[in-house]
Protein backbone atom coordinates (compact mmCIF):
# COMPACT_ATOMS: atom_id res chain seq x y z
CA UNK A 1 0.00 0.00 0.00
CA UNK A 2 3.32 2.35 0.93
CA UNK A 3 4.72 1.74 -2.40
CA UNK A 4 1.57 2.02 -4.14
CA UNK A 5 0.92 5.86 -2.62
CA UNK A 6 4.56 6.44 -3.40
CA UNK A 7 4.33 5.54 -7.10
CA UNK A 8 0.87 7.60 -7.04
CA UNK A 9 2.60 10.71 -5.91
CA UNK A 10 5.67 9.80 -8.29
CA UNK A 11 3.15 10.13 -11.22
CA UNK A 12 1.10 13.15 -9.96
CA UNK A 13 5.09 14.97 -9.66
CA UNK A 14 6.10 13.84 -13.06
CA UNK A 15 2.53 14.77 -14.61
CA UNK A 16 3.24 18.31 -12.70
CA UNK A 17 6.30 18.53 -14.08
CA UNK A 18 5.13 17.62 -17.57
CA UNK A 19 2.55 20.25 -17.27
CA UNK A 20 4.89 22.86 -15.88
CA UNK A 21 7.30 22.18 -18.72
CA UNK A 22 4.27 22.39 -21.54
CA UNK A 23 3.12 25.80 -19.94
CA UNK A 24 6.26 26.87 -19.53
CA UNK A 25 6.98 25.99 -23.41
CA UNK A 26 4.27 28.16 -24.46
CA UNK A 27 3.92 31.11 -22.61
CA UNK A 28 7.62 32.35 -22.18
CA UNK A 29 9.28 33.23 -24.74
CA UNK A 30 11.82 30.73 -26.57
CA UNK A 31 15.25 31.21 -28.79
CA UNK A 32 18.15 33.12 -29.64
CA UNK A 33 17.24 34.62 -32.65
CA UNK A 34 20.60 35.63 -34.55
CA UNK A 35 20.74 39.54 -36.36
CA UNK A 36 20.02 38.34 -39.73
CA UNK A 37 16.72 36.55 -38.28
CA UNK A 38 15.21 33.12 -39.03
CA UNK A 39 12.87 32.27 -42.06
CA UNK A 40 10.79 28.78 -41.65
CA UNK A 41 9.15 27.98 -44.90
CA UNK A 42 5.58 25.66 -43.94
CA UNK A 43 4.84 24.08 -47.15
CA UNK A 44 1.35 23.23 -48.81
CA UNK A 45 -0.01 20.12 -47.26
CA UNK A 46 2.32 20.23 -43.94
CA UNK A 47 0.49 18.39 -41.08
CA UNK A 48 0.07 20.30 -37.48
CA UNK A 49 2.52 17.81 -36.28
CA UNK A 50 5.02 18.36 -38.80
CA UNK A 51 4.87 21.52 -38.50
CA UNK A 52 5.18 21.55 -34.74
CA UNK A 53 8.75 19.68 -35.18
CA UNK A 54 9.99 21.99 -38.05
CA UNK A 55 9.23 25.56 -35.76
CA UNK A 56 11.01 23.34 -33.02
CA UNK A 57 14.01 22.99 -35.69
CA UNK A 58 15.01 25.83 -36.53
CA UNK A 59 14.65 27.11 -32.54
CA UNK A 60 11.62 29.11 -32.74
CA UNK A 61 9.02 26.73 -30.01
CA UNK A 62 10.74 25.43 -27.17
CA UNK A 63 8.81 21.67 -27.81
CA UNK A 64 6.62 21.12 -30.40
CA UNK A 65 4.79 18.80 -28.29
CA UNK A 66 3.72 22.15 -26.64
CA UNK A 67 2.95 23.52 -29.66
CA UNK A 68 0.75 21.12 -30.89
CA UNK A 69 -0.95 20.50 -27.71
CA UNK A 70 -1.85 24.15 -27.98
CA UNK A 71 -2.77 24.09 -31.61
CA UNK A 72 -5.13 21.45 -30.91
CA UNK A 73 -7.34 23.51 -28.79
CA UNK A 74 -7.88 25.96 -31.45
CA UNK A 75 -9.23 23.27 -34.13
CA UNK A 76 -11.50 26.03 -36.00
CA UNK A 77 -8.13 27.97 -36.63
CA UNK A 78 -5.89 26.20 -38.66
CA UNK A 79 -1.86 27.19 -39.45
CA UNK A 80 -1.45 28.97 -42.85
CA UNK A 81 1.36 27.68 -45.36
CA UNK A 82 3.90 30.16 -46.62
CA UNK A 83 7.32 31.81 -45.71
CA UNK A 84 7.68 33.35 -42.12
CA UNK A 85 10.15 35.39 -40.61
CA UNK A 86 11.08 35.72 -37.04
CA UNK A 87 13.96 38.89 -35.68
CA UNK A 88 12.94 38.26 -32.13
CA UNK A 89 11.54 35.41 -29.74
CA UNK A 90 8.81 34.65 -29.35
CA UNK A 91 5.72 32.81 -27.05
CA UNK A 92 4.61 29.64 -28.13
CA UNK A 93 1.41 30.79 -28.58
CA UNK A 94 2.37 34.24 -30.27
CA UNK A 95 4.35 31.55 -32.80
CA UNK A 96 0.61 29.90 -33.30
CA UNK A 97 -1.12 32.82 -33.95
CA UNK A 98 1.29 34.39 -36.41
CA UNK A 99 0.57 31.14 -38.70
CA UNK A 100 -2.73 31.18 -37.59
CA UNK A 101 -3.26 34.51 -39.09
CA UNK A 102 -1.19 34.01 -42.36
CA UNK A 103 1.17 36.95 -40.89
CA UNK A 104 3.85 35.59 -43.90
CA UNK A 105 6.95 37.82 -44.85
CA UNK A 106 6.84 40.19 -47.27
CA UNK A 107 8.94 42.65 -48.45
CA UNK A 108 7.64 45.78 -50.04
CA UNK A 109 8.44 46.72 -53.71
CA UNK A 110 7.52 49.61 -55.16
CA UNK A 111 7.09 50.52 -59.10
CA UNK A 112 7.08 54.01 -59.60
CA UNK A 113 5.03 55.64 -62.49
CA UNK A 114 6.46 55.69 -65.86
CA UNK A 115 9.07 52.98 -64.92
CA UNK A 116 9.94 50.85 -67.78
CA UNK A 117 9.79 47.02 -67.68
CA UNK A 118 13.88 46.99 -68.04
CA UNK A 119 13.59 50.03 -64.89
CA UNK A 120 12.28 47.47 -63.14
CA UNK A 121 14.22 44.17 -63.58
CA UNK A 122 17.44 46.39 -62.60
CA UNK A 123 15.31 47.82 -59.42
CA UNK A 124 14.93 44.18 -58.42
CA UNK A 125 18.47 42.91 -59.06
CA UNK A 126 19.00 45.57 -56.97
CA UNK A 127 17.45 44.57 -53.96
CA UNK A 128 18.68 40.98 -54.33
CA UNK A 129 14.63 39.90 -55.26
CA UNK A 130 15.48 38.30 -58.27
CA UNK A 131 17.68 38.80 -61.31
CA UNK A 132 16.84 41.18 -63.91
CA UNK A 133 17.11 38.88 -67.16
CA UNK A 134 14.24 36.52 -65.15
CA UNK A 135 11.77 39.41 -64.97
CA UNK A 136 12.60 40.81 -68.38
CA UNK A 137 12.21 37.15 -69.61
CA UNK A 138 8.50 37.46 -67.94
CA UNK A 139 7.69 40.53 -68.64
CA UNK A 140 8.28 39.72 -72.49
CA UNK A 141 5.28 37.70 -72.74
CA UNK A 142 2.33 39.23 -73.61
CA UNK A 143 0.37 36.40 -73.36
CA UNK A 144 -1.87 38.09 -69.66
CA UNK A 145 -3.08 40.75 -71.99
CA UNK A 146 -4.29 39.15 -75.22
CA UNK A 147 -7.89 39.60 -73.66
CA UNK A 148 -7.35 42.80 -73.73
CA UNK A 149 -4.49 44.38 -75.60
CA UNK A 150 -3.80 41.56 -78.89
CA UNK A 151 -1.25 43.35 -80.42
CA UNK A 152 0.69 44.09 -77.44
CA UNK A 153 4.13 42.42 -78.02
CA UNK A 154 5.24 42.50 -74.46
CA UNK A 155 3.88 43.84 -70.84
CA UNK A 156 5.67 47.21 -71.04
CA UNK A 157 2.93 49.34 -70.35
CA UNK A 158 0.61 46.69 -68.09
CA UNK A 159 2.52 46.47 -64.95
CA UNK A 160 0.76 49.07 -62.95
CA UNK A 161 2.87 51.41 -60.89
CA UNK A 162 2.23 50.37 -56.54
CA UNK A 163 4.00 48.66 -53.66
CA UNK A 164 3.76 44.78 -53.66
CA UNK A 165 3.92 42.82 -51.10
CA UNK A 166 6.72 39.78 -52.23
CA UNK A 167 7.87 37.21 -50.76
CA UNK A 168 11.58 36.52 -50.14
CA UNK A 169 12.05 34.62 -53.87
CA UNK A 170 9.16 35.16 -55.52
CA UNK A 171 8.90 33.57 -59.30
CA UNK A 172 9.18 36.30 -62.34
CA UNK A 173 5.34 34.73 -63.52
CA UNK A 174 3.81 35.68 -60.31
CA UNK A 175 5.14 39.06 -60.27
CA UNK A 176 4.15 39.76 -63.79
CA UNK A 177 0.87 38.16 -63.01
CA UNK A 178 0.21 40.50 -60.11
CA UNK A 179 1.31 43.68 -61.59
CA UNK A 180 -1.20 42.81 -64.51
CA UNK A 181 -3.75 41.72 -61.85
CA UNK A 182 -3.37 45.38 -60.43
CA UNK A 183 -3.82 47.20 -63.74
CA UNK A 184 -6.82 45.46 -64.71
CA UNK A 185 -8.60 46.62 -61.16
CA UNK A 186 -7.33 50.01 -62.31
CA UNK A 187 -8.32 49.98 -65.55
CA UNK A 188 -12.05 48.72 -64.85
CA UNK A 189 -12.50 51.86 -62.79
CA UNK A 190 -10.79 54.31 -64.71
CA UNK A 191 -11.84 53.04 -68.42
CA UNK A 192 -14.90 51.10 -68.11
CA UNK A 193 -16.06 49.07 -71.41
CA UNK A 194 -19.83 50.21 -70.80
CA UNK A 195 -19.36 54.26 -69.36
CA UNK A 196 -21.72 55.75 -67.18
CA UNK A 197 -23.36 59.24 -68.51
CA UNK A 198 -20.96 61.37 -68.70
CA UNK A 199 -18.18 59.56 -68.74
CA UNK A 200 -15.92 59.59 -71.84
CA UNK A 201 -16.11 55.59 -73.69
CA UNK A 202 -13.14 54.30 -75.00
CA UNK A 203 -12.74 55.55 -78.65
CA UNK A 204 -9.10 53.53 -79.51
CA UNK A 205 -7.92 50.93 -78.58
CA UNK A 206 -6.53 49.91 -75.13
CA UNK A 207 -3.14 49.76 -76.35
CA UNK A 208 -3.38 52.95 -77.79
CA UNK A 209 -4.62 54.63 -75.24
CA UNK A 210 -2.06 52.99 -72.67
CA UNK A 211 0.67 53.74 -75.05
CA UNK A 212 -0.68 57.56 -75.10
CA UNK A 213 -0.48 57.84 -71.56
CA UNK A 214 2.86 56.36 -71.33
CA UNK A 215 4.20 59.25 -73.36
CA UNK A 216 2.50 61.67 -70.87
CA UNK A 217 3.81 59.73 -68.13
CA UNK A 218 7.49 60.73 -69.35
CA UNK A 219 6.87 63.99 -70.20
CA UNK A 220 5.84 65.46 -66.98
CA UNK A 221 5.68 64.87 -63.55
CA UNK A 222 2.82 67.53 -62.55
CA UNK A 223 -0.42 65.59 -62.90
CA UNK A 224 -2.47 68.74 -63.57
CA UNK A 225 -0.40 69.20 -66.28
CA UNK A 226 -0.91 65.60 -67.74
CA UNK A 227 -4.14 66.56 -69.20
CA UNK A 228 -2.87 69.38 -71.17
CA UNK A 229 0.10 67.23 -72.44
CA UNK A 230 -2.21 64.54 -73.94
CA UNK A 231 -4.24 67.46 -75.66
CA UNK A 232 -1.44 68.23 -77.46
CA UNK A 233 -0.61 64.86 -78.83
CA UNK A 234 -4.27 64.19 -79.49
CA UNK A 235 -3.82 67.23 -81.51
CA UNK A 236 -0.91 66.54 -83.40
CA UNK A 237 -2.48 62.84 -84.26
CA UNK A 238 -5.32 64.88 -85.81
CA UNK A 239 -3.00 66.90 -87.74
CA UNK A 240 -0.86 64.28 -89.17
CA UNK A 241 2.19 65.83 -87.52
CA UNK A 242 5.19 64.13 -86.16
CA UNK A 243 5.22 63.35 -82.56
CA UNK A 244 8.74 64.78 -81.93
CA UNK A 245 8.87 63.06 -78.27
CA UNK A 246 12.42 62.62 -76.78
CA UNK A 247 11.29 59.76 -74.54
CA UNK A 248 10.00 57.60 -77.11
CA UNK A 249 14.10 57.62 -79.02
CA UNK A 250 14.94 57.22 -75.11
CA UNK A 251 13.66 53.88 -75.08
CA UNK A 252 14.38 52.96 -78.32
CA UNK A 253 17.73 53.53 -77.26
CA UNK A 254 17.61 51.63 -74.03
CA UNK A 255 16.32 48.57 -75.94
CA UNK A 256 19.83 48.61 -77.47
CA UNK A 257 21.68 49.63 -74.19
CA UNK A 258 22.66 52.58 -75.88
CA UNK A 259 21.30 55.70 -74.09
CA UNK A 260 24.33 57.49 -72.44
CA UNK A 261 22.13 60.29 -70.41
CA UNK A 262 21.50 62.38 -73.16
CA UNK A 263 19.69 62.75 -76.35
CA UNK A 264 21.98 64.17 -80.01
CA UNK A 265 20.77 64.85 -83.50
CA UNK A 266 22.26 62.08 -84.53
CA UNK A 267 19.94 59.68 -82.03
CA UNK A 268 16.85 61.49 -83.46
CA UNK A 269 17.46 59.89 -86.74
CA UNK A 270 17.58 56.27 -85.83
CA UNK A 271 15.26 54.06 -87.75
CA UNK A 272 13.43 52.50 -84.81
CA UNK A 273 9.85 52.38 -84.90
CA UNK A 274 9.80 53.84 -81.84
CA UNK A 275 11.14 57.23 -82.82
CA UNK A 276 8.94 59.46 -83.27
CA UNK A 277 10.71 62.25 -84.65
CA UNK A 278 10.96 59.83 -88.08
CA UNK A 279 7.75 57.72 -88.09
CA UNK A 280 4.44 59.50 -87.65
CA UNK A 281 2.01 58.47 -85.12
CA UNK A 282 2.00 56.45 -81.54
CA UNK A 283 4.85 54.38 -81.46
CA UNK A 284 4.07 50.46 -82.06
CA UNK A 285 3.40 50.53 -78.30
CA UNK A 286 3.79 52.18 -74.49
CA UNK A 287 7.24 53.38 -73.34
CA UNK A 288 6.83 52.66 -69.68
CA UNK A 289 4.66 51.61 -67.59
CA UNK A 290 1.67 55.10 -66.99
CA UNK A 291 0.06 55.50 -63.37
CA UNK A 292 -3.91 56.43 -63.21
CA UNK A 293 -3.43 60.32 -63.64
CA UNK A 294 -1.97 59.82 -66.71
CA UNK A 295 -4.02 56.41 -68.46
CA UNK A 296 -7.67 59.29 -67.70
CA UNK A 297 -5.36 62.03 -69.14
CA UNK A 298 -4.90 59.79 -72.13
CA UNK A 299 -8.22 58.97 -72.09
CA UNK A 300 -10.00 62.20 -71.90
CA UNK A 301 -7.41 64.90 -72.95
CA UNK A 302 -7.76 68.57 -72.50
CA UNK A 303 -9.51 70.75 -75.27
CA UNK A 304 -6.86 73.10 -76.27
CA UNK A 305 -5.31 74.05 -79.54
CA UNK A 306 -1.59 73.74 -78.25
CA UNK A 307 0.96 71.71 -80.56
CA UNK A 308 3.94 72.35 -78.77
CA UNK A 309 5.35 72.55 -75.54
CA UNK A 310 8.88 73.06 -73.94
CA UNK A 311 10.38 73.05 -70.29
CA UNK A 312 9.82 75.95 -67.73
CA UNK A 313 12.88 75.16 -65.79
CA UNK A 314 10.32 74.77 -62.50
CA UNK A 315 8.94 70.99 -63.50
CA UNK A 316 6.29 72.12 -65.84
CA UNK A 317 6.10 73.88 -69.20
CA UNK A 318 4.94 76.33 -71.33
CA UNK A 319 2.27 75.30 -73.95
CA UNK A 320 1.91 76.79 -77.19
CA UNK A 321 -0.79 76.58 -80.73
CA UNK A 322 2.00 77.98 -83.31
CA UNK A 323 5.24 77.65 -84.28
CA UNK A 324 6.16 81.16 -83.77
CA UNK A 325 4.95 81.60 -80.27
CA UNK A 326 6.42 77.70 -79.30
CA UNK A 327 10.06 79.68 -80.49
CA UNK A 328 9.24 82.38 -77.95
CA UNK A 329 9.07 79.83 -75.24
CA UNK A 330 12.11 78.35 -76.14
CA UNK A 331 13.87 81.55 -75.93
CA UNK A 332 12.31 82.35 -72.40
CA UNK A 333 13.37 78.45 -71.55
CA UNK A 334 16.86 79.16 -72.71
CA UNK A 335 16.87 82.79 -70.56
CA UNK A 336 15.51 81.13 -67.63
CA UNK A 337 18.98 78.57 -67.99
CA UNK A 338 20.99 81.47 -67.87
CA UNK A 339 19.16 82.44 -64.77
CA UNK A 340 17.46 85.41 -66.82
CA UNK A 341 14.52 86.79 -66.60
CA UNK A 342 11.37 84.67 -68.57
CA UNK A 343 10.82 87.91 -70.92
CA UNK A 344 13.53 90.25 -72.18
CA UNK A 345 13.82 93.17 -70.67
CA UNK A 346 12.77 96.65 -72.60
CA UNK A 347 14.75 98.39 -74.49
CA UNK A 348 15.81 101.71 -73.00
CA UNK A 349 13.93 104.51 -74.77
CA UNK A 350 16.83 107.21 -75.56
CA UNK A 351 16.74 110.52 -74.74
CA UNK A 352 15.51 111.91 -78.56
CA UNK A 353 12.81 109.70 -78.46
CA UNK A 354 11.71 110.41 -74.72
CA UNK A 355 8.30 112.12 -73.69
CA UNK A 356 8.16 115.45 -73.57
CA UNK A 357 6.58 116.81 -70.31
CA UNK A 358 3.42 118.45 -70.27
CA UNK A 359 3.57 121.99 -70.74
CA UNK A 360 2.06 123.81 -68.26
CA UNK A 361 1.04 127.18 -69.27
CA UNK A 362 -0.32 129.97 -67.57
CA UNK A 363 -3.70 131.22 -67.70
Amino acid sequence: MKVLAIFVLLVLLAAGAVGGYLWYSIEKPFGVIPPEGVFVEVPHGTSLRAASHLLEKNGVVRSAMAFEIYSRRHPKRTLVAGEYFFDHPLTGKDVFWKLANGEIFQQPFTVREGQTMYDIAHALEVAKIMPADDFLKAASDPSLIKDIAPQAATLEGFLFPATYGLSRHPAAADLTRMMVHKFHDAIKQIYPEDPAPGVPARSTSLLSTVTLASLVERETPRPDERPIVASVYDNRLKKRMLLQCDPTVIYALEQTDSYNGTLTLKDLRIPSPYNTYVHAGLPPGPIGNPGEASLRAALDPAQTDFLYFVANTEGGHFFAATLAEHNKNVAKYHRLLKGEPAEPPEPPVSKKHAARPAHKGKR
